[in-house]
């Protein structure tokens, strides 16, 4: 399937089991979308990545070879492909590097307070698993979770964070 076919599904309306089934028995379908995840061609590349959340297997090796352009991305995307691109990366394990830089995009994701609260819980969740690997960071954890920052999200959202902040779940 070339990517013009693939930008002409990602335009319209699918239903998401069809796409899922799709993305995951046609190889060159899947190594498209990530292709068109990785651009900057809206509202394709947020559809792509979407449905690619949906379909990656834990250490997916379709998507491994992607993972530092998926990092590198991150910043530059809407909220809503920001928590699609988080999803991705929360299925693979990360070398230091990519993981560094992913928590650090994480931290901004976090402290800006206009983000959409999905997104931002995606970021703390990444934020708290590097946390928990690496103890040193708990200040990080501890700072991050005054109420200023808990403020603008939903209640179910601040209790989900509560409950991870006081459980470690």
């Amino acid at each position: 399937m070339n990517n013009l076919n693939l930008d002409n599904i990602l335009s319209t309306r699918l239903d998401k089991d069809f796409l899922i089934q799709l993305f995951q028995e046609q190889t060159e379908v899947h190594s498209a979308a990530i292709q068109v995840a990785l651009s900057q061609k809206q509202p394709q590349a947020w559809r792509a990545t979407w449905i690619l959340s949906h379909c990656t297997y834990k250490n997916d090796a379709r998507i491994l070879p992607y993972t530092s352009d998926f990092i590198k991305i991150l910043p530059k995307q809407k909220d809503g492909h920001q928590r699609e691109i988080l999803k991705i990366l929360d299925k693979i394990t990360l070398d230091d590097d990519q993981e560094g830089i992913l928590f650090d995009l994480c931290m901004s994701i976090w402290e800006n307070l206009n983000k959409a609260p999905a997104v931002r819980y995606l970021a703390f969740k990444f934020i708290h698993k590097t946390c928990q690997k690496y103890p040193e960071l708990n200040g990080e954890l501890t700072f991050i979770s005054q109420n200023q920052y808990l403020e603008t999200l939903s209640p179910g959202i601040q209790k989900i964070i509560k409950r991870i902040i006081t459980t470690g779940k």
